[in-house]
């Protein structure tokens, strides 16, 4: 029996062992509600308190600057409309790029429903933020920036330190969704000026259903819930103290490795990326031309489409996806491909392949050998369609 290969780490990751292990008591003996003031509710808060300590520390950030949520989205919404509506008496605008997840671009979306501005800047043909671009749009009127870190479909990785100087010099508060960087870049709240950023614990080995969202001290934020005085306000609700011990622990785990894993990472993307195009000379490579982190690669062969090839791929026993998990089933190209200028039939066929905890040399090395085969039925089909 052939064994599966996972490429689809960028949708969502395997809980790791230590993660399941740190989380299993809470849902049995210490079950307590942390805000309550008995035995098993101090018990509760005390975990509470400390996997936000922990990561804190992963993040460079004070305990008080970390706000426990479901996960990115509404991290991103929380960030983006929080931020926002608690400037919007000065400042009306929000500018973002055209690559952003959805979480992001819906939430500015929302942000101009409720008459806001939205202003996109332009990006490169790798996806890089152009920076004449952004210093254009940035002025005394935007109240907001959010930039991705470390781009979902691509990789591409944004210089926010840069980004975040100049919409700091300009008096706006500074965003990054960095769902996808927590664990392969080197985050510091101390050192990169960002006021907000979000993570996601499903990206990193914890369970889904757990993230948080960094706010810097000081910047205001107005909550999306009401209802309860839990984290500061911010975010009432009984805190889920289970997948808070979760996150916290990938999130030590994921910075304690992240040099060795960028690495190791680096060196299977690569080796891919090169047979794969040595087999397949014309095929095309998103996001080749600026930095990209080690785990993703966004590639489309002309004369294919990415759903058949997914599923000649699936039946195969190899799992990767046609770009963001939460646009899976759309029939039209990725926004992001199409911001970059990709014609529309190359980003109807491209397909993301990410690599993490369940990739092996051997795995890659299958999924090269398969591909040719698999390629020539996929333009064999297209062109008895045509």
């Amino acid at each position: 029996m052939r064994t599966p290969v996972y490429l689809d780490h960028a949708a969502t990751t395997p809980v790791r062992p230590e993660v399941l292990e740190a989380m299993l008591p809470f849902f049995g003996a210490r079950f307590g509600n942390p805000s309550s003031s008995h035995k098993w509710g101090r018990e509760a808060r005390t975990a509470l308190d400390e996997a936000r300590e922990r990561l804190a520390r992963c993040l460079g950030a004070n305990p008080d600057e970390v706000c426990f949520t479901s996960g990115g989205t509404e991290g991103d919404n929380l960030a983006v409309l929080g931020m926002w509506r608690a400037r919007r008496a000065t400042r009306r605008a929000v500018v973002t790029t055209p690559i952003e997840h959805k979480a992001v671009l819906a939430a500015v979306h929302e942000v101009a429903r409720e008459g806001g501005e939205q202003r996109l800047v332009e990006v490169d043909a790798a996806g890089l933020v152009r920076a004449a671009s952004f210093d254009a749009l940035v002025d005394d009127t935007v109240a907001l920036c959010s930039v991705m870190w470390v781009n979902n479909e691509i990789g591409v990785v944004q210089d926010v330190a840069a980004l975040a100087e100049v919409a700091k010099a300009r008096g706006a508060v500074f965003h990054t969704d960095a769902v996808q960087a927590f664990g392969k870049i080197n985050i510091d709240a101390r050192s990169t000026p960002f006021d907000s950023l979000t993570v996601s614990g499903h990206k990193i080995g914890a369970p889904k259903g757990i993230g948080a969202t960094y706010i810097r001290r000081g910047t205001p934020l107005e909550p999306l819930m009401y209802g309860g005085s839990q984290d500061q306000g911010r975010r009432p609700g009984t805190e889920n103290v289970a997948m808070a011990v979760g996150l916290a622990r990938a999130a030590e785990l994921a910075v304690a490795e992240r040099e060795h894993e960028w690495t190791k990472l680096e060196t299977m993307r690569d080796a891919l990326e090169a047979a794969l195009l040595a087999r397949i000379p014309d095929a095309v490579v998103h996001g080749r031309g600026g930095p990209r982190a080690p785990h993703i690669l966004n590639i489309s062969v002309p004369g294919t489409d990415s759903e058949s090839l997914l599923m000649a791929l699936d039946l195969q026993g190899v799992a990767c996806s046609s770009g963001s998990a939460c646009q899976t089933g759309s029939v039209t190209p990725s926004h992001v491909l199409t911001a970059l200028g990709v014609r529309s039939d190359l980003g109807s066929a491209a397909i993301r392949l990410s690599l993490g905890s369940l990739t092996s040399e051997e795995g890659i090395a299958r999924v090269a050998e398969l591909f040719p085969a698999l390629i020539d039925k996929a333009r064999r089909l297209s062109g008895m369609a045509g």
